[in-house]
């Protein structure tokens, strides 16, 4: 379809809605998925089948990026539409303190447009197992939503089979609760878990809010651990199969201490075996939710809604896997900060965009589409133009922030730079993306490199005071 016939598409849909039926909007997001474990994406063992239909009939977004690495402000910062170093939102917190009563979140602001608002399980953060074990509210936003609703499950706690591969080497632990990899191959059904009850709920609404415009936010929890899903899950990824990723000795000589991430092959004392069953484990907790999925994506076709629903799914940041050795999220190589996401819009072609797009764009994008006003003070950028031009370039760089807000990442076409503290006293990482993807070789301190360094150390400068800045053109700091 030519791009100046999809532009005038989109115009007429959008002023038809407009006069007509306001576009819904579905928001699908997983927990701690990391784009390497989707098969629409480079994955050729983890099978995710009901997001990889959804890839086929959206845009896919293949150099998506979380703006922190951890649960907490990565949420408050697409559902704000602000940088975590805007609003100082860190560590596992939502942030609506920092965030501030004036300004209207992502779903607040359709609810003041005239829709039913409802969030289903995580949104905003939620402590994964604590919150989900008690059927709690986490850190969530009343403000933004017309109903709530939680999705209590037994988590670690669950009946059937469990082991725990995280600092437990000789096994002797069969499980433990916590932010920790206990695995559980699980008795009974999809519905016995928080996943399950999840789409269940989100089914309900779609059926019982179909003749109404509704902003449905689902959150899966899975594969955050522990990695609970139930037995069957487990069946197609027997971990003696496992390939794990290479090894390279002394592959952490030539990056500084902070970038060596948090949790580790070896302070987590895994052995081989145990890093195998973990992302077996891993890999059947991403089957389970995708299979959640499914469900609540053939329901929305089963009522009539897919030609006036705006489907959107993405995860609040990825997961290491045993890459350098490294485990869980906060780094910011690559496996922990870049995200699936994949948007579709009724009567927009199937499509692959490779620019550089962050999570908070959400947020205006999704307003632009549904014919809502938003700030003109949000950070995020509109991605409606790659609906037309799948070339078009929304950013030439990506900008994320980690280890409360004093490590930085800067990702371009041909380079990932990482900055610990603003002064670089913490070090600093420089990969070339191109003929080092996987991140091996810190060419930070090699003097060929030394105008490339300076270029982004000058670049990272620029993007902080641009950030920091308010509503009122104030600097925060």
């Amino acid at each position: 379809m030519n791009r100046y016939v999809v532009l005038i598409f989109v115009f007429f849909w959008l002023h038809s809605k407009s006069q007509d039926k306001k576009p819904n909007v579905l928001f699908i997001i997983s927990d701690d998925l990391t784009t390497t474990a989707v098969s629409a994406y480079e994955n050729k063992v983890c099978k995710t089948p009901h997001i990889d239909q959804l890839a086929s009939e959206g845009i896919r977004y293949t150099r998506a990026y979380t703006q922190f690495p951890v649960c907490g402000p990565s949420r408050a910062s697409f559902m704000s539409g602000y940088y975590p170093s805007a609003t100082t939102t860190y560590g596992y917190v939502s942030g609506r303190k920092n965030i501030g009563p004036e300004r209207k979140t992502w779903s607040q602001l359709f609810k003041e447009n005239g829709y039913y608002t409802a969030r289903v399980s995580k949104i905003f953060h939620m402590a994964v197992p604590l919150d989900i074990e008690t059927g709690s509210d986490g850190q969530d936003d009343a403000a933004s939503w017309t109903e709530r609703f939680n999705s209590q499950g037994p988590e670690w706690k669950a009946k059937g089979d469990a082991e725990l591969v995280q600092n437990n080497p000789d096994g002797s632990i069969e499980r433990k609760g916590g932010n920790v990899m206990t695995i559980v191959k699980a008795d009974g059904s999809d519905l016995m878990h928080s996943d399950g009850k999840t789409a269940e709920q989100a089914i309900a609404l779609i059926k019982s809010k179909k003749n109404e415009p509704f902003f449905l936010a689902v959150g899966f929890v899975r594969p955050h651990v522990p990695f609970v899903a139930p037995k069957s899950y487990f069946t197609p990824y027997p971990y003696q199969h496992i390939a794990l990723p290479k090894k390279l000795k002394n592959d952490w000589n030539d990056i500084p201490e902070r970038g060596i991430n948090y949790v580790t092959s070896f302070n987590g004392q895994m052995s081989i075996q145990q890093q195998k069953k973990a992302v077996a484990a891993y890999y059947a907790s991403v089957s389970y939710m995708d299979a959640q999925i499914g469900k609540v994506l053939k329901a929305l076709k089963d009522e009539g809604l897919e030609d006036n629903t705006i489907v959107i799914f993405t995860s609040d940041h990825g997961f290491h896997l045993g890459e350098h050795d490294f485990w869980m999220k906060v780094s910011l190589h690559e496996e922990s900060v870049r995200v699936p996401l994949i948007i579709k819009v009724p009567g927009i072609k199937p499509q692959v965009c490779h620019s550089f797009v962050e999570l908070l764009d959400l947020y205006p994008s999704i307003s632009e589409l549904a014919g809502l006003k938003y700030s003109k003070h949000l950070q995020g950028k509109s991605l409606v133009k790659t609906f037309s031009n799948p070339e078009y370039e929304v950013r030439d760089m990506a900008f994320s922030v980690s280890q409360n807000g004093n490590s930085f990442l800067l990702r371009s076409d041909d380079w990932a730079f990482i900055q610990y503290n603003e002064d670089a006293s913490g070090g600093i990482e420089l990969f070339d993306m191109k003929h080092d993807p996987k991140q091996y070789t810190n060419l930070a301190h090699d003097p060929e490199y030394t105008k490339t360094v300076t270029f982004f150390k000058n670049e990272l400068k620029k993007k902080l005071k641009k950030v920091r800045t308010n509503d009122l053109g104030i600097a925060y700091h």
